[in-house]
């Protein structure tokens, strides 16, 4: 029936005026003047009092009237249950309350044409004016209100409490809204084949027509909704804007409030994502958390999740973020960060890819990327560091534009504001260092450093500036190194010593490292009173017990303390043998030239042995020839007195050479 056919009303409820559409004043206006003729005294119901057959009950003016079959039925007031004819177990209260239910059963109507039009819907309650007042077929409807689901025909298991809830809920081409839920008013106004939607609110969900699976609890909560489904909203305008966007919750004040056709978002607090148009996917738990979260230029932030108070605040395009934590990340608009904590990332704004876990983790970074902080104020100071790794309570906490470095452990470099690539692993590990390349290993080790750089510090403190160094322990507290893979590797190159201050190295021959250089002429006969033995060291030294061969450093102290080398406690140790050998080579050249000075002189005597030999043999040779001439002179007289025998002259002295 046309609101222009409404027929005369017995009560109607006076509301304000101001603000109905045209339609709607003039229902109200005709129910009004209907109910001005209903009270005049020609018109008023008459108290029959009677029961009619069928344990029915009828009271009031042409109550029941039609009846035929239906039992069970009471009927109290102007025309109510007027034509009922099978109908049975229905109730009717009021000014032509169920006027036209024929065949309906188990229908409860109490209110001014309260199920006026329904036919042979059955198990509907209907209370107040107008409730369910187009109802034909519709059945297990609950209508509580003026005008509740006034415009529902066939739709189902609609529930509406308020004024115009439900109001247009109906039927289009042969679908039906069905299995609503309307509280407060206005509630579902617009609803029309739109199911299983639940409002609870003034004007909640008050536009939706088509959408179904919608839940709305508060003052206009997905008011403006539409055609999106699968939508959660309670609290004061949450996703009031929202009109296709589907399975979103929102849970607070103003929640998702301006979301139109975004869907899949989450929000839980006092304008969370309040700003969100279009993103998809958010979640935002706490006040105000992902509230700037919007679209620009037709890019959206998405996936982003926020717990936390004003967690993600600033955020508006950016996705794939996370933070957990009062203000966390607040001030963000980069994608890809993750933070945990109260202010953690709170002034991150274009850094990406950043980890932080922990009160005031990475809070001051700004643009630094790739930075994870796990800890109470780790990387805090950070601005535009990158690639930072710090895990420990303010670990890396004056961190500004250092990057590549690790820190684990609490205040683990947390000196450093701009060194690069350093490592820091234990509590305290590079506490004071401001160098870059270091790396530390052990509770405060290279806690000692401070400005120097490409250091190694393995449970060892450091010292100050110094840079190049590795440090490994602390001299008096370990006292024995164990280190595999030494011990028959076959292996060329020089030998490594170790000084009293626990310092490896190769001993240098390089002028380039000495000073007062001179001959070492008769120091090195101290070694000629040494007294090499042959010995075993104790069983905890060398449980194998092997001979050794040696000198006794007590020993070797009382010739020259200057070749041994002492503990601690200022006990002779060790003998210095490297300076025994060069002793030794000393002592060998000194004996070499002593050899070579005997050669020499050897040499000489040779040569003058030869000489006087070869003088000898000249002289031999010119006795030889004075012999020969001897010899000859002999022969000669031999043969002149040979003459002179043969002549027998008288005899005379014959000179030579005469």
């Amino acid at each position: 029936m046309s609101p222009q056919t409404l027929r005369p009303k017995t009560t109607l409820l006076i509301r304000n005026l101001i603000g109905y559409s045209s339609l709607r004043r003039g229902f109200i206006l005709i129910t009004l003047a209907f109910a001005c003729f209903g009270l005049s005294p020609g018109t008023q119901a008459t108290d029959t009092g009677s029961v009619v057959a069928g344990n029915n009950t009828a009271d009031g003016t042409r109550v029941l009237t039609v009846r035929t079959t239906g039992v069970d039925n009471s009927g109290f007031g102007f025309e109510a249950l007027f034509k009922d004819d099978a109908g049975s177990f229905n109730t009717a209260t009021g000014f032509e309350a169920l006027f036209a239910n024929t065949s309906g059963n188990s229908n409860t109507a109490s209110g001014a044409s309260a199920l006026e039009n329904n036919i042979s819907g059955s198990a509907n309650t209907a209370t107040g004016t107008n409730a369910l007042f187009s109802n034909t077929t519709g059945a297990d409807n609950t209508a509580d209100g003026f005008n509740a689901l006034f415009s529902n025909t066939t739709g189902a298991n609609n529930t509406a409490t308020g004024f115009d809830a439900l109001f247009n809920n109906k039927t289009v081409n042969g679908v039906a809204g069905q299995d609503n839920t309307a509280t407060g008013y206005e509630a579902l106004f617009n609803n029309t084949i739109g199911s299983r939607n639940t409002a609870f609110g003034d004007s909640a969900l008050l536009n939706n027509t088509t959408a179904s699976d919608n839940t709305a609890t508060g003052y206009q909560a997905l008011d403006k909704n539409m055609t999106g489904s699968g939508n959660t909203a309670t609290g004061v305008l949450a996703l009031f804007s929202n009109t296709g966007g589907t399975e979103n919750t929102a849970i607070g004040y103003e929640a998702l409030a301006d979301n139109t056709t975004a869907s899949f978002n989450t929000a839980t607090g006092y304008l969370a994502l309040a700003n969100n148009t279009t993103g998809n996917a958010n979640t935002a738990d706490g006040y105000q958390a992902l509230y700037s979260n919007t679209t620009v230029s037709g890019v959206a932030g998405t996936e982003n999740t926020a717990t936390g108070f004003q967690a993600l605040y600033s955020n508006t395009t950016s996705s794939d973020n996370t933070a957990v934590g009062n203000q966390a990340l607040y001030m963000n608009t980069a994608g890809e960060n993750t933070a945990v904590g109260h202010n953690t990332l709170f002034a991150n704004t274009t850094g990406s890819g950043n980890t932080a876990i922990g009160s005031g983790a990475l809070r001051t970074n700004n643009i630094g990327n790739s930075n994870n902080a796990i800890g109470v104020d780790a990387l805090q100071d950070n601005t535009s560091g990158s690639g930072n790794v710090a895990a420990g309570v303010s670990a890396l906490a004056s961190n500004t534009m250092g990057s590549r470095n690790t820190a684990y452990g609490g205040a683990a470099l947390d000196s450093n504001k701009t060194g690069n690539d350093n490592t820091a692993v234990g509590d305290l590990a590079l506490s004071s260092s401001t160098g870059s390349s270091n790396i530390a290993i052990g509770s405060g080790a290279g806690s000692a450093l401070t400005t120097g750089s490409n250091n190694i510090d393995i449970g060892a403190p450091g010292a100050g500036g110094e840079s190049a160094r590795i440090r490994i322990g602390v001299q008096g507290t370990q006292t024995a190194t164990n280190i595999a893979g030494i011990f028959n590797s076959a292996i060329t190159g020089t030998a490594v010593v170790v000084n009293s201050n626990a310092r490896l190295g190769v001993a240098s021959s390089s002028a380039r490292f000495k000073d007062e250089i001179k001959p070492m002429e008769k120091a090195s006969e101290a070694i000629l009173a040494l007294k090499p033995v042959t010995f075993r060291y104790k069983e905890e030294i060398d449980p194998d017990r092997v001979a050794q061969f040696g000198l006794v450093a007590e020993e070797v102290e009382k010739v020259d303390p200057d070749l041994v080398t002492r503990d601690d406690k200022g006990e002779a140790y060790t003998v210095r043998y490297e300076a025994v050998n060069a002793m030794l080579l000393n002592e060998f050249l000194k004996e070499h030239r002593k050899v070579q000075e005997q050669n020499r002189k050897i040499q000489e005597q040779e040569a003058t042995i030869t000489e006087l030999k070869s003088t000898v043999a000249q002289q031999e040779k010119g006795l030889q020839s004075v012999a020969m001439r001897l010899e000859e002179q002999a022969s000669q007289i031999q043969r002149v007195s040979a003459q002179v025998e043969g002549s027998k002259g008288a005899p005379q002295m014959v000179l030579n050479n005469q």
